[in-house]
């Protein structure tokens, strides 16, 4: 599984010429609703197993959490189910919004 920081993520997000991602984040709807990522999937880390099916296996997901546990269990989960381009993001939103987006709100 690759990891990524707030700010390489945010670099490739602002790269024009890089596909990005899918920003799969799988915290309770609770957590998405106080703060999220722009263009960030909601998909509960508990949905993930009958849900996988709706992500492309071939795209490049990056797992998103609070803290960024959960999403690295996600992370593993999909390359154990076939997911050839999984990155977790270290660190997870408090990390965006403390490195990347300071107006953010944390939790």
């Amino acid at each position: 599984m690759n990891h990524l920081s707030a700010p390489e993520l945010a670099h490739w997000l602002a790269d024009a010429e890089r596909k990005a991602p899918v920003l799969l984040d799988v915290r309770e709807p609770w957590e998405f609703e106080t703060c999220h990522i722009p263009e960030s999937q909601l998909m509960p880390m508990s949905s993930i197993p009958a849900r996988q099916e709706e992500l492309d296996p071939e795209q490049a997901i990056v797992c998103i959490c609070h803290h960024g546990a959960r999403s690295m269990q996600v992370a593993a989960f999909l390359e154990r189910a076939g997911f050839t381009d999984v990155t977790n993001l270290t660190g997870g939103v408090h990390a965006w919004a403390m490195q990347v987006d300071t107006s953010m709100p944390t939790y």
